[in-house]
């Protein structure tokens, strides 16, 4: 499949399209994740641009503050470039890995590079929308679909096992958070030599 083919696929019929890229290689999805993370920090460095130099406009100094606004725009937009490829790339992997866990816990017995080309083809229509104000929230969602019906096509589980992997991932995720911010809570009200608590 080529990557037109690939996108229409993901985002109209990820169950059919899982299917037809079950045994392609782990280097396939990174190709093509890498695209669409691409197009996805392309998009977002513009709108910084873009804001930046409205920002400038409005503060009244005409088009000086639109060549300085337009200045600190872009500036932000390449270092957000850079940052975003950078995460985006790492966090598939470890993302991956740490969403494998839980897969395998479920009874997912593919492999690792299963998991993470349901990761990487999963996130296509966030990265394609959800740099769009507003359709980002429901792109997001849309993807989380696109993900799970990608670990149930790939590791050939149940819808039901599928999505228990996820909300298991969701819910230590959700405890592990509640644990570090108690601990912070602690340790910074330690510090000023009182209890959070209040006495």
């Amino acid at each position: 499949m080529d990557f037109l083919e690939k996108v229409k696929g993901f985002l109209m019929e990820p169950s059919k399209t899982f299917d037809a890229v079950r045994d392609e290689p782990l280097e396939e999805a990174v190709k093509y994740y890498a695209i669409i993370a691409v197009i996805y920090s392309a998009l977002f460095a513009l709108m910084f641009a873009f804001v930046g130099s409205l920002t400038g406009s409005m503060m009244g100094f005409g088009s000086l503050g639109t060549m300085m606004g337009a200045s600190v725009g872009i500036g932000a937009a390449v270092i957000f470039f850079v940052m975003f490829l950078v995460f985006a790339i790492a966090g598939a992997f470890i993302g991956g890995v740490i969403l494998h866990i839980f897969v395998y816990i479920v009874g997912g017995r593919k492999g690792i590079a299963q998991t993470i080309k349901a990761g990487m083809y999963g996130s296509t229509p966030y990265l394609l929308l959800g740099w769009i104000p507003f359709i980002g929230f429901i792109a997001a969602i849309w993807s989380l679909v696109v993900e799970i019906v990608g670990i149930r096509q790939l590791h050939e589980l149940t819808t039901g096992r599928a999505v228990l992997a996820f909300a298991l991932l969701i819910i230590v995720g959700i405890i592990l958070t509640i644990l570090l911010v108690a601990v912070m809570a602690t340790f910074i009200f330690g510090m000023a030599g009182r209890s959070p608590y209040g006495y």
